[in-house]
């Protein structure tokens, strides 16, 4: 699209004043909020926030070190956009998109970058066709063994193709067909604060399945959902946003590295690199795309790294794709919002955030979807993201506000983390919106069972954590036996079924018939247990029955194992005591 507004002048001006990432500028003319600005020799890139009388403010998106007053300030007429196109999948970007992959060991600053290299393209479309936005034109591939991309009509374009160019190289910006008189290039460029268009909301939930039993059985999120990772320091987020990137069922993974540690992000990196996608057995990083805005980066980058990521995620969305939007985190992102308030001398709300924090939020998320693409087709924008709360404490303003937004939240419980018992998603305090609508797919798809097992699931685990003060503070011999059996219970359901090893071969992700499988065997366990009870055996005698062969059975057993896991029910059972 084109990005530039008509009435736009790009007329000079200069820098009055420095303050940090923000900067006052006088003599432009003709700009409007959210227009990039390029700042002093070395083209520091910016965006105008605001505006008073003849003088702009303005953030900038690299570090201002050495730059002083009166230095030439150009304005370019159009939002911070990002340029969408075949490159992106298995590429490493930073906040403002530009590629971090092949460049120099050292960044230094510089113009908004274009994107450099030839793809070949091979049309799929011929003159006099009818071009529909979003619909792809053409295929293309990078040279090498990388895997070919669809190439988009733009999504404000569409009409008769006019003119198309044969097979062979392109760069990005030179035209390979003409549309309606517009020329047509693999770039596309789109402002990162403004929602790509689509032809409507699908209604119909879809489930996501992680592979994470804890997530898929206690908390399910669908496609197009929103879900928040809560949890303190060390409780084991990133883990678990890398566990749901690896395994998930999206066609397209979004990582955005929001100024968390480098150390960690390269982890992924690396992970992406050597792990094999067990849908395509190529290499996982070829539907990933990396947003990488470290603690180490530019404050401001970091605050538009998250939108530059959504409108990734929402060009593959467009494609027909289901797409993924994992932000570590956005805690780190509300913190450079508040940096950049403070500096402006905008009044603080709570803890010095802004008073725009949870409009933020909320137009962030409200992006999400799955929806009716343009061209006809379906695609998803599903949104994972990160929370780390000062200290724990979830009632800070990122987490409460967040919490009002968000479908699903997944909160990280400190005890379980140190007593390692991972993930540590805690069913006491974790929600999903979604789990009504998702039992209701289940039941009309094949699992009627599956509504139940949930529902007893949570159902024993509340009872069992209502009876552990009261064993700790009479002793277990003090129960009733049909209570002794519920304390059993909820250790095998957090033992056999909720933790799970993110290093396994076996474990690290689960099928949905193995879950199914694993719940149904602890509750066919329980049952019988309670059987014999009721009929008089001591619940003595059955807590000193071996259950370790189901417990194991998460681990020793195949992702999709589901005999092997009833082989191991039936060894439990087989080992019970006998009824009088």
């Amino acid at each position: 699209m084109d990005v530039r507004r008509p009435d736009a002048d790009a007329s000079a001006g200069r820098v009055v004043r420095v303050t940090g990432p923000l900067i006052e500028v006088e003599g432009l003319r003709g700009l409007a909020p959210s227009d990039t600005i390029e700042i002093g020799d070395q083209h520091l890139p910016g965006e105008v926030i605001a505006l008073h009388g003849d003088r702009i403010t303005a953030q900038v998106y690299e570090y201002t070190g050495g730059l002083a007053p009166g230095a030439a300030v150009t304005g370019l007429g159009h939002p911070l956009v990002v340029p969408l196109g075949p490159w992106l999948l298995g590429g490493v970007f930073d906040g403002l998109a530009r590629p971090l992959l092949g460049g120099p060991r050292w960044l230094g600053p510089g113009r908004l970058r274009s994107v450099t290299g030839t793809w070949r393209v091979e049309p799929r479309v011929e003159v006099g066709d009818e071009a529909v936005p979003g619909r792809p034109i053409a295929v293309a591939t990078d040279g090498g063994d990388g895997v070919p991309q669809e190439v988009p009509v733009p999504v404000d374009g569409g009409g008769l193709v006019d003119h198309i160019e044969p097979a062979g190289p392109f760069a990005p910006d030179e035209p390979f067909a003409t549309i309606a008189g517009r020329p047509v290039t693999l770039v596309e460029r789109w402002p990162v604060r403004r929602a790509r268009p689509h032809a409507g909301r699908i209604e119909e939930p879809v489930p996501l399945v992680t592979g994470q039993r804890v997530l898929d059985l206690l908390e399910p999120i669908a496609k197009g959902s929103t879900a928040a990772v809560l949890g303190g320091f060390g409780t084991g987020k990133t883990v678990l946003l890398q566990q749901i990137a690896k395994w998930c069922d999206a066609d397209v993974i979004v990582y955005v590295g929001c100024g968390e540690r480098g150390n960690e992000l390269a982890d992924v990196l690396e992970d992406l690199r050597t792990l094999d996608d067990p849908r395509t057995g190529r290499a996982l990083r070829e539907r990933t795309v990396i947003v990488a805005n470290t603690s180490n980066m530019p404050v401001m980058a970091r605050e538009a790294s998250i939108y530059t990521g959504m409108t990734i995620a929402e060009y593959y969305r467009d494609l027909g794709r289901d797409a993924v939007l994992i932000a570590d985190s956005t805690s780190r992102w509300a913190e450079a919002l508040r940096e950049f308030s403070s500096r402006a001398g905008e009044l603080p709300a709570e803890e010095g955030y802004p008073a725009g924090l949870p409009s933020a939020l909320a137009a962030f998320y409200e992006r999400a979807g799955r929806v009716r693409t343009l061209g006809g087709g379906e695609g998803s924008v599903t949104v994972v993201a990160a929370v780390s709360p000062p200290g724990g404490d979830f009632t800070e303003p990122v987490s409460a506000h967040t919490q009002r937004f968000v479908r699903a939240v997944w909160t990280l419980d400190r005890d379980l983390a140190y007593a390692r018992h991972y993930p540590a998603v805690t069913w006491r305090a974790s929600f999903s919106r979604d789990s009504d609508d998702i039992a209701t797919w289940h039941a009309t798809n094949g699992d009627t069972a599956w509504p139940e097992r949930r529902a007893r699931i949570l159902g024993l685990l509340a009872e069992s954590d209502r009876l552990e003060p009261i064993a700790q503070l009479v002793g277990r011999s003090a129960l009733p036996g049909r209570e002794r059996i519920v304390l059993l219970t909820g250790r095998l359901i957090r033992e056999a079924l909720l933790q799970q090893s993110a290093i396994s071969e076996n474990d690290a992700y689960s099928e949905p018939a193995k879950q199914a499988a694993i719940a149904d065997a602890v509750l066919v366990v329980h049952d019988r247990c309670q059987e014999l009870v009721a009929k008089g055996v001591p619940a003595t005698l059955i807590e000193e029955v071996d259950f370790g062969t189901l417990v194991r059975a998460r681990d020793e057993t195949a992702p999709g194992a589901v005999s092997a896991v009833e082989q191991c029910r039936d060894g439990v059972l087989s080992s019970l005591p006998q009824a009088p």
